[in-house]
């Protein structure tokens, strides 16, 4: 009797850990496995691992929350577009980055952007942002996209950047020159000094986005 008893005791414990390990806070147990069946099971580690972060982010300071997000995405491995979806330009849901393992600035700006807001951090104070980004050295800009955070109206924005991976100062991002910059409410062009709104986001490859997210 007490042989029974034990072997179930074992049985109980097992199934309550797996599932304690399988518990996941922001992202279904069913889209958790059509990403296994689309990208791998390393695809779903990865976005585990991503739904870890979160959880144990999600009531740190601000700046643990950038940095977080920030170090989390930048270990992706950059690859172009072309290369990638063979496409000159494609903006990939954090998933499709996440279970693809690899994506350009755009993804890493969109995914820093909706993790950032799964963990409360308000849609205003953040912006996805077209910048013109010069490397030492180089006479030639580039076309660049980063996400920005700015904590109160005025204040100058953190910039989270694939290329320069440490959380810095729009200010100390000399190499940086935006265009423009947009979240889910708006679009933004930029000026000398700060930006100015100039409507609602109805930019064609963030509707795209948008239709699979």
């Amino acid at each position: 009797m007490k042989k029974i008893l034990f072997i179930s005791f074992l049985i109980l414990s097992a199934i309550t850990i797996s599932t304690i390990a399988s518990k996941t806070f922001f992202i279904s147990n069913s889209k958790l496995n059509s990403i296994s069946n689309k990208y791998g099971t390393k695809a779903k580690s990865r976005v585990e691992l991503w739904d870890t972060m979160l959880q144990s982010s999600k009531n740190e300071k601000i700046l643990n929350k950038l940095k977080n997000v920030n170090d989390f995405f930048n270990k992706i491995r950059y690859k172009t577009d072309q290369r990638h979806w063979k496409r000159k330009d494609y903006w990939a849901t954090p998933f499709e980055f996440m279970g693809t393992a690899a994506g350009d600035c755009e993804d890493y700006a969109i995914a820093k952007y909706f993790s950032l807001r799964k963990i409360g951090v308000p849609d205003n104070k953040l912006r996805i942002t077209y910048v013109k980004y010069k490397r030492v050295r180089s006479k030639f800009e580039q076309a660049h996209m980063v996400l920005t955070y700015t904590h109160k109206p005025g204040s100058t924005p953190i910039v989270l950047d694939n290329i320069n991976k440490k959380l810095k100062l729009a200010t100390k991002r000399k190499d940086l020159k935006p265009v423009y910059s947009f979240n889910a409410s708006g679009l933004w062009q930029a000026k000398n000094k700060g930006s100015v709104r100039v409507g609602t986001n109805n930019l064609r490859s963030w509707k795209d986005l948008m239709s699979r997210i």
